[in-house]
């Protein structure tokens, strides 16, 4: 996203004149979230001075300031504490901060049973167009199915990342993880067929201005 990120963090570029993060922050209020954490590196301060502590929105923001990127799971783990405060806590949503979508969610699962992940997952984009994951009948496999694209948007289970917490692994991705618990049949997922965009390139965002939403394949 260089150069518009060499002064301004990503969740922080805008989208019909609003920061990305905050149209998150807004659709996790309306579904009923009272309690959000923000990780951030890069810039980070200016995340924090920005959104402040939530009363404007009407939610409690806490912050888990990386400072060094740690990759998705890495920084997951870091803000755990943050995240289940209490031994009651036992799972949380993730949102990246760099998409754009329309998705309700409040239709997230509250529960998560003997799964450790629910992802949610969207068409393939153009950028995009080999997916991530196959999805069929609301699970996630290696094999069968629809080969979908992962939409940065999930439910964990706490005891997804207790080896990570055990191997005190600063830096790690998610997708490895993410392969092995499907691999194990233990992913569950939901496809989300309404707006999403990756803001991944400037031209990308450019576009989302323009049209409300990149072109999907």
């Amino acid at each position: 996203m260089r150069p518009l990120t060499d002064i301004t963090p990503k969740p922080l570029l805008k989208v019909n004149g609003k920061p990305l993060i905050e149209y998150h922050i807004e659709g996790l209020v309306k579904a009923g979230y009272e309690r959000i954490v923000i990780n951030h590196a890069w810039l980070g301060q200016q995340i924090e001075d920005t959104l402040g502590d939530g009363k404007r929105f009407g939610v409690q923001l806490l912050y888990s300031p990386e400072y060094t990127a740690l990759e998705t799971a890495g920084g997951i783990v870091k803000a755990l504490p943050l995240l289940c405060p209490t031994a009651q806590d036992q799972q949380f949503t993730v949102v990246s901060a760099d998409i754009f979508t329309d998705f309700d969610f409040s239709l997230l699962p509250t529960v998560l049973g003997q799964d450790l992940a629910h992802l949610v997952m969207v068409s393939n984009p153009l950028h995009h167009q080999d997916g991530d994951f196959y999805f069929r009948q609301g699970r996630l496999g290696d094999i069968q199915g629809e080969k979908l694209t992962f939409s940065g948007i999930a439910v964990y289970q706490r005891t997804f990342f207790d080896e990570l917490v055990a191997r005190q692994t600063p830096v790690m991705r998610l997708a490895p993880l993410l392969n092995d618990a499907i691999d194990q049949q233990l992913v569950s997922g939901q496809n989300h067929l309404g707006c999403w965009s990756d803001i991944g390139t400037p031209d990308r965002l450019a576009e989302l201005n323009v049209n409300g939403v990149t072109e999907q394949s």
